[in-house]
């Protein structure tokens, strides 16, 4: 059994029920910032090409958030429903770290920060289910017991 595989395993055997409504809670909320991003695309391309952090020319930072409003959408959405749960975490956690240490954290490190305690939460969160998956009331645990039955 790899590192992987035993910290998959404790993650499935360790998962409380309540997790669960915080699992869901974190996709809702990360589909609506999906929903919010593409709406809102324009305004955000003027927000990346001011800071101007990474270098990125007016079709880079299109492509960018336009990528970041899929990925936010159907991992979003992945996460509500609890399918794939891990893989959708992991692909949400580098736009988490992002938006912490180059967006929010530019704002200042104060209280009064809320958006950047938000994506730490966030971001803190993603990495809790990456480790402990999707539990009991899911759409993966509904498949692995049909699995199970089908054996």
């Amino acid at each position: 059994m790899t590192v992987i595989q035993k910290i998959e395993h404790w993650g499935d055997v360790h998962h409380a029920k309540w997790l669960d409504i915080i699992r869901i809670a974190l996709g809702i909320l990360i589909f609506s910032k999906g929903i919010a991003i593409v709406s809102n695309t324009e305004a955000l391309q003027n927000l990346l090409l001011q800071n101007n952090v990474f270098g990125f020319s007016g079709l880079m930072a299109s492509l960018a958030v336009h990528i970041i409003g899929f990925v936010h959408l159907v991992g979003g959405l992945l996460i509500a429903i609890g399918l794939v749960t891990r893989f959708a975490s992991v692909i949400q956690i580098p736009i988490l770290l992002c938006a912490v240490f180059f967006v929010n954290l530019s704002h200042g490190f104060s209280a009064l920060n809320s958006e950047l305690w938000l994506s730490i939460i966030v971001l803190l969160l993603l990495v809790l289910f990456w480790v402990v998956g999707s539990g009991p009331y899911s759409v993966d645990h509904s498949m692995k017991k049909r699995q199970d039955i089908n054996r």
